[in-house]
C-alpha cells in the first residue's frame, strides 16, 4: 500500500479508470459478438461505432480496432 498523498490518489484514479475500462471493453466485446452472429448491417455499423470508440479512448489499441473492424467487415461480406 502506498504511503506518500499522490501515490494513493493515482491509486485510486487507476482503480475508476480500470472498472470504467473494463465495463466499455465488456459492451464491445458483446456487440462485436452480436454483430458477428447476426451478419446484419446495422449490426456492424453499431460494433464498428463502438471499437472506433474503444481504440479513442486507448482502451484497446489502434492496430486492433482497425483488425477487428476489418474481420466484421469480411464476415458481413461473406454472409451477404
Amino acid at each position: 500500500m502506498a504511503n506518500i498523498k499522490s501515490a494513493i490518489k493515482r491509486n485510486r484514479q487507476n482503480e475508476v479508470r480500470r472498472l470504467r475500462n473494463r465495463s466499455v471493453r465488456s459492451e464491445m466485446r458483446s456487440i462485436v459478438k452480436t454483430a458477428k452472429d447476426s451478419g446484419n448491417a446495422e449490426d456492424t455499423a453499431a460494433a464498428i461505432k463502438k471499437i472506433d470508440r474503444a481504440a479513442a479512448k486507448g482502451i484497446i489499441h489502434a492496430n486492433k480496432a482497425s483488425r477487428e473492424k476489418s474481420r466484421l467487415q469480411k464476415s458481413l461480406n461473406n454472409n451477404s
